[in-house]
C-alpha cells in the first residue's frame, strides 16, 4: 500500500507583478516528500529556491496548483511546520530559553509545561548552560541553534530550512550540519533545506532538488544513495565527490552563457 506522502506540491505556478512587468518565478513546480525524508533544494541565485520554501511554510500565496500537507491544503504558517532562517530572528531583550517560550506561547503551548519545554529544547540543541544568555552575548552558531530550539519546541512535524548554516565559519557550519543530522535522525522530522553549497546538501540530504532559471522550476531529482549516519568526512569519499560533480554540472549547465 503506498503511503500517503508528508508534502505533495502539484503543477504549482507563482508570479511577481510589478508597474512595468509581470516575472514568472516558478514553473508547473511537482515535488512529493515522504514523511522522515531530507531533501535539499540547490540552484543558481533567482531560481525560485525561498520563495519555494516560503509557499510550502504558508508565507507566500501562488497563482495556480496545489500543497498539501498531510493531503490538507495549506492555507498559511502552521504549527505543523516550523521555518528556520538564516536570520537568527531572535528577540533581543529576551534570554535564549525566553525566546523559545515566547513561540511556545504564541503556540498556545499549556502555561504549567512551557518552562519545561524550553529547557529541554534547549538541551536537545546543547545550549542548556547559555539559557539565561541574552542573543548579544551568544555566538552565530548559538543563535542557530536556539532558532532550530524555538523552531522544535511546539513539535511540528516538518522542519523548512532557509539557508540556515549560511552566515557561519566552516567549522561552525559542520557541527551544525551533524547537530541537524542528530536531531533528524531521533525526532522523525520531514526536512526542506534551501542551500547553495552543493557538499553541503549531498552530504544531508537523501534527495537533491536541482532548479532551473527563468522561470524557477524543479530541472532535476538526484537521489543520494549513501547509507546512513554519514560520518564527518565522508564527503572526500570518491563516490561523494562524483555525485556532488553531478549536481553542480547540472546547476552549471542553467547558468552558462553564450558568447
Amino acid at each position: 500500500m503506498q503511503t500517503q506522502p508528508k508534502l505533495s506540491i502539484s503543477h504549482l505556478h507563482k508570479s511577481f507583478s510589478t508597474a512595468r512587468s509581470t516575472v514568472k518565478a516558478l514553473s508547473d513546480i511537482n515535488i512529493e516528500v515522504a514523511d522522515n525524508e531530507f531533501v535539499s533544494l540547490v540552484g543558481a541565485s533567482g531560481c525560485g529556491k525561498s520563495t519555494l520554501l516560503s509557499i510550502v511554510a504558508g508565507l507566500q500565496t501562488f497563482d495556480e496548483g496545489e500543497v498539501l500537507v498531510d493531503g490538507i491544503p495549506i492555507k498559511g504558517p502552521g504549527l505543523d511546520r516550523g521555518v528556520v532562517f538564516q536570520s537568527y530572528t531572535l528577540l533581543p531583550w529576551l534570554t535564549a530559553k525566553k525566546n523559545v517560550e515566547f513561540a511556545l506561547r504564541e503556540a498556545g503551548t499549556d502555561p504549567k509545561e512551557i518552562s519545561d519545554i524550553a529547557a529541554r529544547h534547549l538541551d536537545l540543541v546543547k545550549l542548556a548552560p547559555f539559557a539565561d544568555s541574552f542573543p548579544s552575548q551568544l555566538s552565530g552558531g548559538m543563535k542557530q541553534r536556539v532558532a532550530i530550539a524555538r523552531a522544535l519546541s511546539y513539535r511540528p512535524k516538518m522542519l523548512l530550512m532557509d539557508e540556515p548554516f549560511g552566515a557561519l565559519d566552516a567549522l561552525t557550519r559542520g557541527q551544525m550540519q551533524e547537530l541537524l543530522m542528530q536531531i533528524w535522525q531521533e525526532h522523525r522530522l520531514t526536512v526542506i533545506f534551501v542551500t547553495h553549497d552543493v557538499e553541503e546538501a549531498v552530504y544531508l540530504s537523501d534527495r537533491v532538488f536541482v532548479m532551473g532559471l527563468n522561470p524557477g522550476r524543479i530541472k532535476e531529482c538526484i537521489a543520494v544513495p549513501f547509507a546512513r549516519p554519514r560520518p564527518a568526512g565522508a564527503q572526500r569519499d570518491r563516490e561523494v565527490l562524483e555525485l556532488q560533480e553531478r549536481v553542480l554540472q547540472s546547476i552549471r549547465e542553467e547558468t552558462r552563457v553564450e558568447l
